[in-house]
């Protein structure tokens, strides 16, 4: 006998038979009980899901020789004949091979016949996104008052292509991606009626990469047992995959946070040189700080992590906190869609690697701002006086000591001024340390009021006031009366603009300056309050 894949062999024959698709069966079910059949259905969900499964149950079920039943006996000669595909009052149509009108003409002509043997004549139009807009259009008609007898049942992937005009004409069913337990499930009974043993864990693995897809999970699957010989392991998944196990994930995540870069790169070097490729490393690595991130935040399910909880590092999870997980996951993330334009993916991924040496020293943007907005209040306030009041009152998980003490100080002074004053206030600190006059020696005069120049006469040309100008300097020149300039007070033009503090204020904000310039050095962070 010739061999059958796993999804053709387990393919559901019954609506109790369906996995994940409570909603749809609970329905069709329903409405075959009561006789009220509607003469065009519209399946629609992704792969996998078994919408061409419940349309020929739901064929079975009208033509069923104790029907319509919600539970087709599968026994008599309709059922046969439609398990095998040869009952001729079940048209199955692909629509991305029929996409033309006069394919939907030749439907519109065979609807007037009746049906052979069977109570109905079902069509079933199979990716029906595909046919084009003159055959949609030519198929209002019929499948808007069809003869009695006459059922259409479409399926899609892509419910957006299918025109409004088709679907108000239509029950419209959504079919959900399946549960991983669902999947796990299922995959266990297959593993029995086999003879195969597996380990759950390799199968979890199995269900996870299927997507919600019963029917990628049988592919899968098949492919797994067929270098297993009867014994589906983890291991022997991953080292024929190529794929990276968890102690490895943990070994990297740990040299990650203790900074040692060498031997983080090393572990890279070792699992490319394994046989493992660059994008399958760089998904293996986001997913297992993506589990991470869960379980921070609390979540534990075996089916969300692949692993349990207890076999990530313990260390990983105590120097890494939630924006530092979601920092790495952005870095990871952004990788992966940058590679294809890159000259050498392995150098990025080292690159990558290198940065997530440092990520316990990375700081939000946040966190950030609030440093910034808290030392500008310190500068405003003097409530730093020296270093070691900056760790009072510091948390355990604080990445430097400034910003504690920064949230203090912005705690204890309600009324701080803005980001920008207290920015103008540091530029003005450091204009002192370089200005003669901080000393307090040097003082300056208030300068007298602004007196305009007398003007011109009108009717004197610009020419001759020139002329004018000069004799007088040459005159002036050669008597000896011609006398230095007035300083600038004496001739009303005021000063260049200067900070409003006094010299004693500005020496006092030099040693708070520093500490600014220290704690970014020397960068200018902006952002809002």
């Amino acid at each position: 006998m010739a061999y059958e894949v796993t999804a053709t062999r387990r393919r559901p024959k019954t609506f109790d038979e369906m996995a994940g698709q409570e909603f749809v069966v609970a329905t069709l079910k329903s409405s075959i009980e009561s006789k009220q059949i509607a003469h065009a259905y519209l399946f629609s969900g992704p792969r996998g899901c078994g919408k061409t499964s419940a349309a020929r149950i739901l064929a079975r079920s009208l033509n069923c020789e104790k029907g319509p039943t919600a539970a087709p006996c599968g026994v008599c000669p309709s059922c046969l004949e439609i398990a095998r595909g040869a009952s001729l009052d079940i048209i199955e149509i692909d629509g991305a091979s029929n996409t033309g009108v006069n394919d939907v003409r030749a439907i519109k002509d065979e609807v007037l016949f009746p049906p052979n043997a069977g109570r109905y004549k079902v069509y079933i139009i199979d990716e029906v996104h595909m046919l084009s807009n003159s055959a949609f259009n030519a198929l209002l008609k019929t499948i808007e008052e069809p003869p009695p007898y006459i059922v259409f049942i479409f399926a899609t992937t892509e419910l957006h292509k299918v025109p409004a005009t088709i679907k108000s004409r239509c029950q419209q069913f959504a079919f959900r991606l399946i549960p991983i337990e669902t999947i796990a499930g299922i995959l266990r009974d297959t593993c029995v009626e086999l003879g195969i043993q597996a380990e759950e864990e390799a199968l979890f693995w199995v269900a996870r990469e299927s997507t919600g897809s019963l029917r990628d999970a049988y592919t899968l699957f098949d492919q797994v047992a067929s270098f297993s010989d009867g014994n589906i392991r983890a291991s022997l998944i991953r080292e024929k995959l190529g794929l990276i196990g968890l102690d490895t994930l943990n070994a990297l995540a740990e040299a990650c946070v203790q900074n040692d870069t060498a031997r983080a790169l090393l572990l890279v070097d070792e699992t490319l040189s394994a046989g493992v490729a660059v994008e399958q490393f760089i998904i293996d690595l986001a997913g297992y700080y993506r589990s991470l991130l869960f379980i921070k935040a609390g979540v534990t399910r075996d089916s969300l992590l692949e692993y349990s909880p207890e076999r990530f590092s313990t260390l990983t999870l105590e120097r890494l906190d939630t924006g530092r997980l979601e920092h790495a996951l952005e870095l990871l993330l952004g990788l992966y869609r940058d590679i294809r334009y890159s000259i050498s993916p392995r150098f990025d991924l080292e690159t990558v690697v290198s940065k997530l040496c440092w990520l316990d020293r990375w700081i939000s943007p946040r966190d950030l701002g609030i440093a910034v907005a808290g030392l500008q209040q310190i500068l405003g306030t003097g409530v730093l006086s020296s270093p070691a009041q900056a760790r009072i009152n510091a948390p355990q998980s604080s990445y430097n000591a400034p910003v504690a003490a920064a949230g203090s100080a912005m705690r204890e002074v309600p009324d701080r001024p803005s980001l920008s004053e207290g920015f103008k206030r540091i530029v003005a600190a450091r204009a002192a340390a370089n200005n003669p006059m901080a000393n307090g020696e040097i003082t300056r005069e208030t300068p007298p009021p602004y007196a305009p120049r007398a003007q011109a006469p009108i009717s004197q040309s610009p020419y001759a006031a020139t002329q004018a100008k000069a004799m007088r300097l040459s005159t002036a020149q050669a008597s000896g009366s011609l006398t230095p300039p007035a300083p600038r007070e004496q001739a009303g033009i005021p000063r260049p603009f200067a900070p409003a503090q006094t010299a004693p204020q500005q020496a006092a904000e030099i040693p708070q300056v520093a500490r600014v310039i220290r704690l970014f050095g020397g960068t200018v962070v902006s952002g809002q309050e």
